[in-house]
């Protein structure tokens, strides 16, 4: 049974808005997402009017969403190591410019399917830039006992901007043209830019431990490397979305070929999805109260896959968009388990990286699936990709819930139980690799109990920095077990004292204990030293 006690109550849930900066950002950003939705729905509508083929139309699709897979991972660092304010700003700009490059060549009737899946493309890299960026400075703005209404109200946000953004796009762009649709959306970014530039963020002194972008890009893939609980959720989320993708990739020829819609009924589609969203969010509490996280996921596979069965047989136009509602509804209940896990099992340092990589494997899943459910559709029809996808995704929902969620119970705060490291003179933070070795002594009797303690140490090493770790023992004395870790430099050494967190300390304890005497094991730093040039 899932617990209750993350439950809030209405008044909790809004109170993140009592906090100004936050308020006046929540709103821009609406505006911005629904301009963002506006833009989006002309250019997937616009492109079945240049090309009737199922692949172009899964092409813009996948356009939107492969940026996120590649860049994702950098963005996340970035979002670390540069003012997130300024980079926010910048990113707005960029995307003003893709839109106003949109609106220029709609007016000049230039527009073709390459300039729409360029342009695109464009946007969404600007997207995978600013996402880890937003998600980062929400802690920035709420004081820490609000911060999971804040969480929540952006997640009502983005629904709210894909309830209203499809539904404007469709009607604006079939009473006023694509011109006017796309300079609806580059208005949206003056309302985003103004308020970033209001937003006044506290300067705070460059932490001396503060690391450069190679450094923390390698630190984060050696964190989602080591961590058993992240490759879970990836692995689910990988295989929900590829099949899952089919129903977004689709879409726009359903409305147009199976339902014989316009542009307009295409938005009042995505609307409806919105709005299902909403409502999903709303009714997710409940939902929580009786199925755990694996029980959800499953739901909205269920859910998921007979809405594409109920499109696949052409239901009459007025029906489609309750039918979606539903969608809608599944589609909020997965991804906001699958990230509420995920922001679950993170420790602060590395939030921003690890969920950067999180999102990495949904867009590469979402891209991936588009652009194979348009091949499979080019083949065999829009209806029966519907009805295979459906049918996958209920298998795979099924055989998915035997690998179970990790529950994300563990105390991540930073114990600082480490002492500092003795130093017979200073040491430059970029010297290394740094060789950590901690002697135990250990009863033969209770080895394997040892070791098996020592292997799960093992991987909190591995997350917090270190890139290779063994165990050896004295061949003169086998009750002296050496541990042993590397880490790149004697920075990166400092940095892992502050990652250790309190679940950490207790895994550490749980090998301790099998230490004997009362001296507590032997820790040495060895630094690596420059070889001296051989002489000619």
């Amino acid at each position: 049974m899932a617990s209750a006690s993350n439950e809030k109550d209405a008044g909790g849930a809004f109170a993140a808005l009592g906090e100004s900066v936050f308020a006046v950002l929540w709103i821009a950003t609406i505006l911005g997402n629904t301009g963002t939705f506006i833009r989006d729905v002309a250019s997937s509508w616009l492109v079945t009017d240049l090309s009737a083929a199922p692949a172009a139309v899964a092409t813009i699709q996948a356009a939107g969403t492969l940026p996120f897979f590649l860049l994702a991972i950098p963005a996340g660092v970035l979002s670390d190591i540069f003012d997130r304010r300024r980079l926010l700003i910048g990113v707005q700009l960029l995307l003003a410019g893709v839109s106003l490059t949109l609106m220029a060549l709609a007016t000049l009737n230039l527009l073709t399917v390459e300039a729409l899946i360029g342009l695109t493309f464009l946007g969404g890299i600007g997207a995978a830039l600013a996402a880890p960026a937003w998600q980062a400075v929400v802690p920035e703005l709420v004081p820490r006992e609000v911060l999971k209404s804040a969480v929540a109200l952006n997640s009502l946000g983005i629904n709210i901007a894909r309830a209203v953004g499809p539904a404007l796009g469709g009607l604006l762009l079939a009473g006023f043209g694509a011109s006017v649709t796309y300079g609806a959306d580059v208005a949206s970014y003056v309302f985003v830019v103004a308020a970033l530039v209001w937003w006044k963020r506290p300067h705070s002194d460059a932490d001396v431990l503060k690391e450069n972008f190679t450094g923390a890009f390698r630190a984060g893939l050696r964190y989602a490397r080591a961590s058993h609980d992240l490759h879970i959720v990836l692995l689910r989320a990988i295989v929900f979305f590829a099949f899952a993708s089919a129903v977004w990739a689709l879409l726009p020829l359903v409305a147009r070929n199976l339902l014989n819609g316009s542009a307009g009924y295409y938005g009042l589609l995505l609307g409806a999805i919105g709005l299902g969203a909403i409502g999903g969010a709303l009714l997710l509490p409940a939902l929580r109260r009786r199925l755990d996280a694996d029980g959800l996921l499953l739901f909205s596979a269920i859910v998921t896959a007979a809405v594409m069965v109920i499109l696949a047989f052409r239901p009459p136009q007025a029906l489609a968009p309750v039918v979606l509602l539903f969608l809608g509804m599944g589609w909020i209940v997965a991804l906001t388990t699958l990230n509420g896990v995920a922001q679950a099992i993170l420790p602060n340092w590395v939030r921003g990286r690890a969920l950067a990589i999180y999102l990495t494997v949904f867009n590469g899943a979402m891209a991936g699936g588009s652009l194979g459910w348009g091949v499979v559709a080019e083949a065999t029809g829009i209806a029966p990709a519907l009805l295979i996808s459906a049918f996958g995704l209920l298998v795979a929902g099924l055989a998915m819930h035997r690998v179970k969620l990790p529950r994300g119970e563990a105390d991540l705060v930073p114990s600082r139980h480490w002492p500092e490291p003795l130093l017979a003179a200073p040491v430059a933070h970029d010297r290394g690799p740094v060789l950590i070795t901690v002697e135990y002594r250990i009863d033969p009797e209770h080895r394997t109990g040892f070791l098996h303690a020592l292997s799960r140490l093992a991987h909190e090493r591995q997350r917090d920095g270190a890139y290779s770790w063994g165990v050896t023992e004295d061949s003169a004395d086998p009750t002296i077990v050496l541990e042993w870790f590397f880490v790149e430099s004697w920075a990166e050494h400092l940095r892992q004292h502050r990652r250790v967190s309190k679940a950490d300390a207790d895994l550490q304890a749980a090998a301790l204990a099998f230490h004997q005497g009362e001296i507590k094991p032997l820790v040495r730093h060895f630094i690596a030293m420059e070889r001296p040039k051989p002489h000619r």
